[in-house]
C-alpha cells in the first residue's frame, strides 16, 4: 500500500510502498497480549525469596516436652506454624522467562505495525538525523505535530545527535530497527519510522 513520507519538519518527501504482509495484516489483540506478556515475563528479575525451615534462625531442639503441658505437641521452634518459623511453599529465586515461537513473535510485530498504520498513528520520515544535539528544536517539532508519546525507530544504527536531542523529552524512545519490539510500539502513541527502518523491518518480517 502507498504511504506518505514526510520530513521531520513536516514537509512532504514523496511516498513509499509498504508491504501488506507487514503493515496490512488483521489486527489480533490476542497475539499482542501473548507477545507483550512474554516480553514482560522475560524482564522480571525473579529475585523474590522467603526462608524455609532450614534457613530461619533457631535451634532444632524440641521446644517443650511431648506430654503433660496441655499444649499441642511441637517438634521445633522453626516449624512453619510457630512464630518466626519458616515459610511453606514460599517464592524462590527463579527465572520467569518461557519460550514463544518465532512465528508468534513475528506475527506480533506485524500486528503491532498494522495496528499503528490502521489507526493513523504511523508516521514515516525520510531520515532521523540531527546536525547537532538540540532538544528544544526537537520539542518544537513535537509541538508542531501534536506528539505527546513517540517511539522513533531508525535504521541499523541510531544517529547520536538525534538520540541526544530526544533523551530528555518525556515519553520518547529512540531505537534501532533491530531493537523494535511489540511492547515499545504499543506503549507509545505515535510510531515514527525512517525509510531505512521500513526496509529493515520488511526484510526481517516478510
Amino acid at each position: 500500500m502507498k504511504y506518505d513520507v514526510i520530513k521531520l519538519g513536516g514537509e512532504s518527501a514523496g511516498s513509499i510502498d509498504l508491504a501488506d504482509s507487514v503493515f496490512g495484516v488483521e489486527v489480533r489483540e490476542d497475539i499482542l497480549a501473548r507477545v507483550i506478556q512474554w516480553q514482560l515475563d522475560k524482564r522480571r528479575a525473579g529475585t523474590h525469596k522467603t526462608k524455609d525451615v532450614g534457613e530461619v534462625s533457631g535451634s532444632g531442639v524440641k521446644p517443650f516436652k511431648q506430654k503433660g503441658t496441655g499444649r499441642a505437641r511441637q517438634g521445633l521452634d522453626r516449624a512453619p506454624q510457630m512464630r518466626h518459623g519458616g515459610v511453606v511453599f514460599g517464592p524462590v529465586v527463579r527465572s520467569h522467562a518461557y519460550g514463544l515461537t518465532k512465528k508468534i513473535r513475528a506475527l506480533g510485530m506485524r500486528v503491532a505495525l498494522s495496528m499503528k498504520a490502521k489507526n493513523g498513528k504511523l508516521v514515516i520520515v525520510d531520515e532521523l538525523t540531527a546536525e547537532k544535539p538540540n532538544t528544544k528544536a526537537l520539542q518544537n517539532i513535537f509541538n508542531q505535530h501534536g506528539w505527546k508519546s513517540v517511539l522513533f525507530v531508525s535504521g541499523e544504527t541510531v544517529d547520536s545527535n538525534f538520540a541526544l536531542s530526544a533523551r530528555n523529552i518525556i515519553n520518547t524512545d529512540v531505537l534501532p530497527s533491530q531493537g523494535a519490539n511489540v511492547y515499545d510500539i504499543i506503549r507509545r502513541d505515535i510510531l515514527v519510522l525512517s525509510k531505512d527502518a521500513v526496509a529493515n523491518l520488511e526484510g526481517r518480517l516478510k
